[in-house]
């Protein structure tokens, strides 16, 4: 299997000509969402023949790359070195901004380390991400129960991770452009305590591709946002991971800053408290940065 770069990092090159649909779909949005939709049907008709394997899924998440780069999308990606650094099966948790993220990652982690995902119900049973989803074996979560959540994710997540097959996990449940760290579980650290394997952090900035309250996960496309993926360093998880679960929030949070991203404060300290949350800068910055304005358009 082919890797996005054998290097630590990749950078979308420049030059990389648009494809036709650029111009006859005037820029819009339906130019990325043309080429993705195309990559999802082949991905389908593969998966319903029983032929949707893990080199598939990587070149249909490598396809899927290559499109949204020729509709003006900048992918920087690093960290790729931590993923080879690993001897065996690891938990991946990750932050959940878009639709995006979901359907690249395959193309970075499964050459390196197979991969399944934890994923809402809803993926599995509909009629065209069902027959894909449910060919990568993953952990479902129905999102009504969280006790039984919790022990689906325990359970099926330690029996994929003994199989030598590592998992990701979005602890944020659902997507969102605002980083809420209160809003952050320790799922994805709790099932590595469990497995007895390490984590890997990954954050990603990934508003290049919106939300929206019509379409839910397609939202507007914002081809002047880089696409970011950062892959941390191996955590090893002790005890109760309360320290990892520290280190890869720390690890998010601090990337997210760096990239420029809306995230709510953590806690009001103290002294702040009979200041009103909108009067203070993380605040103020975080909403007027939120995405429903935008999504309106």
């Amino acid at each position: 299997m082919d890797q996005i770069s054998t290097g630590d990092s990749y950078q979308t090159p420049e030059g990389i000509p648009p494809r036709a649909t650029e111009y006859l779909l005037l820029g819009s949005r339906w130019s990325p969402y043309f080429s993705f939709f195309g990559v999802v049907l082949r991905s389908r008709a593969l998966a319903v023949a029983g032929l949707y394997d893990d080199e598939a899924w990587f070149q249909s998440s490598l396809d899927i790359v290559r499109g949204l780069e020729s509709c003006r999308a900048r992918f920087l990606i690093d960290g790729l070195d931590n993923i080879r650094r690993l001897t065996g099966p690891a938990v991946f948790v990750s932050n959940h901004m878009s639709t995006l993220e979901t359907v690249i990652l395959p193309a970075l982690i499964c050459p390196i380390q197979p991969t399944t995902f934890v994923v809402k119900r809803s993926l599995v049973t509909g009629k065209i991400w069902g027959p894909i989803m449910r060919s990568r074996d993953p952990i479902v979560v129905g999102r009504v129960d969280p006790k039984a959540d919790l022990e689906a994710v325990l359970g099926e997540g330690t029996r994929i991770l003994g199989a030598g097959r590592s998992v990701v996990v979005f602890p944020q449940g659902t997507r969102t452009a605002v980083f809420d760290p209160a809003k952050f579980n320790s799922i994805g650290v709790k099932l590595a305590a469990r497995a007895g394997v390490p984590v890997i952090p990954v954050a990603v900035k990934t508003d290049y591709w919106g939300n929206s309250k019509i379409l839910r996960g397609f939202g507007p496309v914002r081809r002047d946002k880089p696409i970011h993926v950062s892959f941390g360093p191996i955590v090893p998880v002790q005890g109760a991971g309360k320290s990892a679960q520290t280190q890869v929030l720390n690890y998010i949070e601090g990337k997210l800053r760096e990239w420029g991203a809306p995230i709510l404060p953590r806690a009001v300290p103290i002294e702040a408290r009979a200041v009103p949350l909108a009067a203070q800068p993380e605040a103020v910055e975080a909403r007027a940065a939120r995405p429903e304005a935008s999504d309106r358009s």
